[in-house]
């Protein structure tokens, strides 16, 4: 048996741009660092996916005052073939009907 075998493995099932995407629909006014610190990745990586969210028409920004506020656009459909016909309203319902942040017990 090998060291990699050993290893748990890191795989999940969302994305990083999934769980901006149940962050940002938390708390449009979050800042990117706090994103970040929440998910567990880099804010240079929240910001890289934020862009990617914002070019696909998912999020929009909004400058005020010194803070960006975003706004999600939830009729947007799923990217990938299998689930191009879905808006990605029914993601986020799902995961904002739940606390993903305390485990069930």
């Amino acid at each position: 048996m090998s060291a990699a075998d050993n290893r748990p493995s890191t795989w999940t099932f969302l994305t990083h741009h999934a769980r901006v995407l149940v962050e940002i629909s938390r708390d449009p006014e979050l800042r990117l660092r706090d994103i970040a610190e929440r998910i567990g990745i880099t804010e240079r990586a929240v910001q890289n996916i934020v862009s990617d969210l914002y070019e696909a028409g998912y999020v929009q920004r909004e400058r005020i005052g010194r803070r960006n506020h975003y706004r999600l656009n939830l009729e947007q459909h799923f990217r990938y073939p299998t689930e191009a016909g879905l808006p990605v309203r029914l993601l986020i319902d799902i995961l904002m009907d739940h606390d993903l942040s305390e485990p069930e017990g």
